[in-house]
């Protein structure tokens, strides 16, 4: 038996089954893993992974089953695993199958959880959202809190936050990207190489959320200290004010939220 079984291996699922055995959590021959798409494997062959031949060689061999494939094939997917899945822990990355949606699809004696991660959580540095309602034991329960905590951050949030909490940390990373890109281009505009811009930006970013998780203080605070009086940094941030770059990243927050 396989401490983990994965059924899907897209982006998401790829990137925290990297992300555990890179951390040294599990290893690679701890978890057997199957995808219709037989290239999504590729990823982590290397690794050491048991390849499945279908979903019901993963059930049966593991003992604790992560569901990862896309929310519309989620119940295609399910409907013939329900007799395994009995007295199986099941734990989900598909967004929309919360505690309550799963309780309508799986046998009473399967116990599951929802868990929304997201890609950074290959280079372990993640933030993992774990619903707060599940039906896991108290051992699988600290599994999983120890495992996604192994890839980067995790909050236990409260069902009904899940939505507007995961779009923020799951959508975000798409969001942050445009940033880094958008501020590469204008060091490039005034002629930094590529390269070099894009390595300032992101190292930025990184830097300045560590700098706020680790000092606490408010980001209106951070961001005073660095602008100067009449200085660069003000006239930028005017400039940003002018774009409406709050309004615009609140916005994209609310219709990610609101996405049907």
């Amino acid at each position: 038996m396989k401490k983990l079984g994965f059924i899907g291996m897209g982006n998401m699922a790829g990137a925290i089954a990297q992300g555990i055995v890179k951390s040294g959590f599990l290893k690679g021959e701890d978890i057997i893993a199957y995808d219709i798409v037989s290239s999504q494997l590729d990823k982590v062959k290397d690794l050491g992974f048991v390849i499945a031949k279908d979903e019901k060689e993963v059930v049966c061999e593991s003992e604790m089953v992560f569901i990862g494939v896309k929310p519309q094939i989620v119940e295609k997917v399910l409907e013939p695993l329900i007799d395994l899945l009995k007295n199986k822990a099941l734990i989900s990355i598909v967004l929309g199958y919360d505690y309550a949606r799963y309780q309508e699809l799986l046998d009473s004696s399967t116990r599951h959880i929802f868990v929304m991660p997201n890609t950074p959580a290959r280079v372990l540095a993640g933030m993992s959202l774990i619903e707060e309602t599940h039906s896991l034991t108290l051992e699988e329960f600290d599994f999983v809190k120890k495992m996604f905590s192994s890839i980067g951050e995790i909050e236990v949030v409260p069902s009904h936050l899940m939505g507007a909490a995961g779009t923020l940390s799951g959508c975000g990373p798409a969001f942050v990207y445009m940033i880094i890109e958008a501020l590469a281009d204008g060091a490039v505009k005034e002629g930094v190489p590529r390269d070099m811009a894009y390595k300032l930006a992101s190292q930025t970013i990184v830097g300045s959320g560590l700098m706020q998780l680790e000092t606490s203080l408010h980001p209106g605070v951070l961001k005073d200290q660095v602008c100067s009086p009449g200085g660069s940094t003000i006239r930028g941030v005017e400039a940003l004010e002018k774009g409406n770059i709050r309004a615009t990243l609140m916005d994209a927050i609310t219709s990610a939220v609101h996405y049907k």
